[in-house]
């Protein structure tokens, strides 16, 4: 690997990009947004007036980028052209992270939807070579997402023992979802705040935090298109106690609320960063107190 991109402050709160936020962002980013989130598959080949706008932004405020379509979890060969062009284009704009989803997403066509993976041995041996081997044709340390899912086919580990697992295997950075691993919770009966403490922090390169659908007691839907909850906001709060505070972006997909309404959230990252800096600060200097 060859290319290390500069990191965000580990302090960073961030906001996906989305278009109906475009002209409002231009003429200012709000303080609160210190990155924000892209699509590279959205944007890679778009040019005009669009193309322009992007670059512009992308000039202004720190980006990072969150795949759709590489097909981790998949048979089909990795597509090396798209990667090659991912490449450029992730240098071009000075994308501090680039990450995908821990699943699949199609074969010989694109499925448009992310497919669960059999949490097996065999399987994160397949899905770790394809990580390595597109880490090795960016030139890079990619991440990869925790992904919500709905069935267990061919279960063998549990999950955050098959996510480790793929961690390790692949010596790449994760990129956790804290939603997720809180409707996963629900959907799967697994204890969150357990899984939360599982995860090996230092590879944590950023976060998501969302909203979901409360479809009943036992089953969430993972829409990222309503606010994010208080259990999901404690998930964080545990998750920064537990491992640090790390860079995070609220993601918003549908319904999405004019960009004074989701800075609010962000704000609530931001507020939930400052108060742990301030926390280990004081337990810093009472330790060096008594020394």
């Amino acid at each position: 690997m060859t290319r290390k991109p500069p990191s965000l402050p580990r302090d960073s709160a961030g906001l996906g990009l989305r278009r109906v936020h475009f002209d409002d962002l231009l003429v200012d980013v709000p303080a609160a947004i210190s990155f924000m989130e892209v699509a590279p598959e959205n944007w890679m080949e778009v040019g005009g007036a669009g193309g322009r706008k992007f670059r512009k932004l992308a000039e202004r405020v720190p980006l990072v980028c969150h795949g759709l379509a590489l097909n981790l979890g998949g048979y089909a060969p990795l597509d090396v052209a798209f990667l090659g062009k991912l490449r450029s284009f992730l240098a071009d704009i000075d994308a501090r992270f680039y990450s995908e989803h821990l699943s699949y997403c199609g074969d010989h066509a694109h499925l448009y939807d992310l497919m669960p993976l059999p949490f097996t041995g065999e399987t994160v041996r397949h899905v770790a070579a394809r990580i390595r081997q597109a880490q090795d044709v960016l030139g890079m340390r990619m991440a990869v997402e925790n992904v919500s899912y709905y069935a267990q086919p061919g279960t063998e580990l549990t999950e955050i023992e098959f996510l480790n697992a793929v961690l390790s295997e692949a010596d790449c950075l994760l990129h956790l979802d804290i939603n997720n691993i809180y409707v996963n919770s629900i959907n799967h009966g697994y204890d969150a705040a357990a899984f939360v403490r599982a995860v090996p922090g230092e590879r944590i390169a950023y976060a998501h935090v969302a909203g979901h659908h409360y479809e009943s007691e036992h089953l969430r839907i993972d829409t990222h298109g309503a606010d994010v909850i208080e259990p999901v906001w404690q998930l964080l709060t545990l998750a920064y106690a537990e491992h640090g505070v790390f860079p995070t972006l609220l993601e918003r997909d549908f319904d999405i609320p004019p960009l004074a309404e989701a800075v609010k959230e962000v704000e609530i990252i931001e507020a939930s960063q400052a108060h742990h800096f301030a926390h280990h600060a004081r337990a810093r200097a009472r330790r060096l107190a008594h020394v």
